[in-house]
């Protein structure tokens, strides 16, 4: 079986602050600080403008997502032309749409195989509402999906290999998504434990398998919209906005079954689910020869 049709391997860069030679792995670790810091603030710096001039409205807030998302994705690509000196393929325009949209189908049907589970064994209830106003949702779907991906998987995860491997890089990253959720409302640990397998290894495979991002962000921004949108389940501790359902674990039943007030990524069903993904996906990555050794 052919999995080249999946993309390409994972670029690391090799030119520039990234060429070979002495103290590689630290230059890769000051390159990766700084483009993270900056990709950040070129979201952070212009959504708190715009959100201070701009009306408070559904559709404005998505939109000022959106532009603050492709400024992020702007600086983040002229960042790689000028330090690493090549195209940042792994935001390549071609691959855009149908990595998105492979995403969001799987980030959907993951989403929902966890709640079927939980609704087949009896740990939470689902009560549905009725149509409800989804720009909260989505504005905070492209928020997760392509900031967190950018520095997480993009930044993060590719240096770090770049520095030291993909198996290193792998933990680290997941390991950094997980504590990054840690001063959530309702965190725990066992949280914690969660989103760094179930979602950081996932995620990471995906785009160790596709070299591009698009498929992370669009699985990451469906997960949590079909979460809070459409179960209308809190989205790591936090309240997702208007929903057509409302979701809670029944009382009574073992937090780690259900993820307790920290919704259902705090929870063994989610655990399972994000774990066999990333697994198969990671096999894939490794079938494809994504992990061979990088010069």
């Amino acid at each position: 079986m052919s999995f080249e049709r999946w993309g390409a391997p994972v670029a690391l860069g090799d030119r520039r602050v990234l060429h070979p030679g002495p103290l590689r792995w630290l230059r890769a670790l000051g390159w990766m600080v700084l483009v993270g810091f900056l990709c950040v603030l070129s979201f952070g710096v212009p959504y708190s403008t715009l959100d201070h001039v701009l009306p408070d409205t559904g559709p404005i807030d998505v939109a000022s997502n959106l532009v603050c998302a492709v400024i992020a994705l702007g600086v983040y690509t002229g960042l790689v032309w000028f330090g690493e000196a090549r195209a940042p393929s792994e935001l390549a325009l071609k691959a855009a749409l149908p990595g998105l949209f492979i995403g969001l189908v799987i980030g959907v049907l993951m989403f929902a195989s966890v709640m079927g589970i939980m609704a087949a064994f009896g740990l939470y209830d689902i009560v549905w509402s009725g149509p409800a106003p989804a720009w909260k949702a989505i504005g905070g779907s492209i928020e997760s999906g392509v900031l967190e991906e950018l520095l997480l998987r993009a930044v993060i995860l590719r240096l770090v290999w770049r520095a030291f491997g993909p198996w290193i890089a792998f933990a680290a990253s997941a390991v950094l998504f997980g504590a990054g959720h840690i001063g959530n409302p309702n965190a725990t640990v066992f949280a914690a434990v969660c989103i760094a397998v179930e979602a950081g290894v996932m995620l990471a495979a995906f785009y160790a398998l596709t070299g591009r991002l698009w498929v992370s962000i669009g699985v990451h921004a469906a997960w949590n919209f079909t979460q809070g949108y459409i179960f209308g389940a809190a989205v790591s501790g936090t309240g997702f906005g208007p929903a057509i359902a409302h979701s809670t674990a029944r009382p009574g039943v073992a937090e780690y079954l259900t993820g307790g007030a920290f919704g259902p990524e705090a929870s063994l069903p989610g655990l399972l689910v994000g774990t066999v993904v990333g697994v198969v996906v990671l096999w894939m990555a490794w079938k494809a020869g994504r992990f061979a050794k990088v010069a």
